[in-house]
């Protein structure tokens, strides 16, 4: 195990999420918030002193880096980050207990939206910015950042390619370009214009500045973190329906975006994913809407809950314009699926991944055809292109994990006595990083009434959906940090 190059992972990763905290430390000096500004400047400085530390114990790494120490790097890395990030919150007394703080961040980074806070506006200005901002940095990933700026990321005995594979999300990952430096940088400038157009997009609503960031950055990350008690229902029609829009094409694999600037029509259109998710948003919003016939004073205002809130779902954004834990159990019941499907590999969104379910069906035919045709060779092609059976393998063992992690967090959080349905939806909402649940955690709701071990739970179940599960189970796995 290649200590030292993990250490300077860290120290990098530390010093990234200082950076990026000083324009959050602006606006509080902006607006005069006192407790905020102590938050961040006492936040900064322990966050520097941990950082010059690990910096000088590890600043002379040996290169040699296998994918061990990639899980390893990026489950420490989220973790860290996730106890450094909290320490405003807790620190300015915003959030005055320290598990709810840590709470608080992990849903930010990890983009899942759940929160303990039951009055959001009456937190600073600095840190609303910082607490939605967290969003937009886990949506593509801290450390694909860091592979995206370094200048020499390419020349460690491809290390680049073990860290990208334990951040990224999806049953595969492959490279833009050659140099996995340069997809990195794609990715980024991608994910940072869709933001900037979104920004444009609520400001031409009326939207003021800091809500509008602040909104862009919750939906960029799929996050759904919002600036408003009663999250985006307060804005304007106008305001809903771009705020659809964008979590659909956040919720979409951005090498589809890749293709379009080559313009390569065809292959876009040829995507058997983007075809399935589309095809599931189109399908789930016209049930929703036949089964909520009446319920709103016209169809378009139907149509406009319901393609806000399938969107929202698909895309484990979580942002919510109405209570939806109200609507009739076929609806939520459909709800609940798209939780568990999720959106596309290689977007910010979470979920099982609607490739990894593709490949599930296109596998499960596969047996069936192999069970009448005992002698036949069958393979598995998706978009027109054979999938590797190592995908297909890796695909049957995460599904696998999710079942085992999901029922053993179910049976832990039951421990505090609520309702089957407040625990199902509480993990699946955790675990899929979507946010919001139904009954005691519903969107007009919160996750504060959970025992701390609950929310350590909880927790552990927004770092394993984030990260894909196998970051973290390699983390606490004995043989990890054996010698080879």
């Amino acid at each position: 195990m290649n200590y030292k190059m993990i250490g300077r992972f860290l120290a990098q990763t530390l010093f990234v999420v200082i950076l990026f905290m000083i324009p959050a430390l602006m606006i509080s000096l902006w607006c005069g918030e006192t407790d905020a500004v102590r938050g961040f400047l006492l936040a900064m400085a322990v966050m520097a002193l941990v950082d010059g530390v690990l910096w000088l114990l590890c600043r002379a790494a040996p290169s040699a880096f296998h994918a061990r120490e990639g899980f390893v790097c990026v489950a420490l890395s989220w973790i860290i980050m996730s106890l450094f990030g909290c320490l405003p919150f807790y620190i300015s007394g915003a959030i005055p207990t320290f598990i709810d703080a840590f709470f608080e961040t992990v849903s930010g980074f990890t983009t899942t939206g759940a929160s303990i806070l039951s009055d959001v506006e009456s937190l600073a200005n600095g840190l609303k910015y910082w607490r939605s901002f967290t969003h937009w940095l886990g949506g593509m990933g801290v450390l694909v950042f860091l592979l995206a700026i370094n200048p020499g990321g390419g020349k460690s005995s491809g290390f680049t390619m073990h860290l990208l594979r334990a951040e990224s999300p999806g049953p595969n990952v492959a490279k833009l370009v050659p140099k996995m430096r340069k997809t990195a940088a794609i990715l980024y400038l991608i994910y940072i214009g869709l933001t900037i157009l979104d920004i444009i997009f609520l400001l031409l609503g009326n939207m003021p500045m800091l809500d509008a960031v602040c909104t862009a950055f919750g939906t960029a990350g799929t996050g759904g973190f919002g600036v408003k008690n009663d999250s985006i229902a307060g804005y304007s029609n106008y305001i809903q329906w771009v705020t659809t829009v964008f979590m659909l094409l956040f919720g979409v694999n951005f090498s589809c975006y890749y293709l379009l600037l080559l313009r390569e029509f065809r292959g876009v259109f040829k995507d058997e994913e983007l075809r399935l998710y589309l095809g599931i948003i189109g399908c789930s919003i016209l049930l929703i809407v036949l089964d909520l016939r009446g319920y709103y004073a016209s169809l378009s205002e139907t149509v406009r809950y319901a393609a806000f809130q399938v969107t929202s779902i698909i895309t484990t954004t979580g942002f919510a314009t109405t209570d939806f834990d109200l609507w009739p159990s076929f609806s939520k019941t459909i709800l609940l699926c798209l939780m568990v499907v999720g959106a596309c590999a290689g977007s910010t969104g979470g979920g099982i991944k609607v490739a990894r379910v593709l490949l599930i069906f296109k596998s499960l035919r596969r047996n069936i055809r192999q069970i009448m045709h005992p002698r036949s060779v069958q393979v598995i092609r998706s978009s027109n292109q054979v999938v590797d059976e190592r995908i297909v393998d890796n695909t049957n063992a995460y599904l696998a994990a999710y079942v085992i992690i999901f029922v053993f967090s179910v049976i832990a959080v039951s421990l505090d006595g609520f309702s089957t349905g407040t625990n199902v939806s509480a993990v699946l909402a955790c675990f899929n990083n979507i946010g919001p649940g139904l009954e005691a955690v519903g969107p007009s709701c919160n996750f504060s009434g959970f025992s701390v071990f609950s929310k350590l739970v909880l927790i552990l179940d927004m770092l394993a959906g984030r990260l894909e599960i196998f970051p973290i189970l390699v983390l606490f796995s004995r043989g990890t940090w054996k010698r080879s």
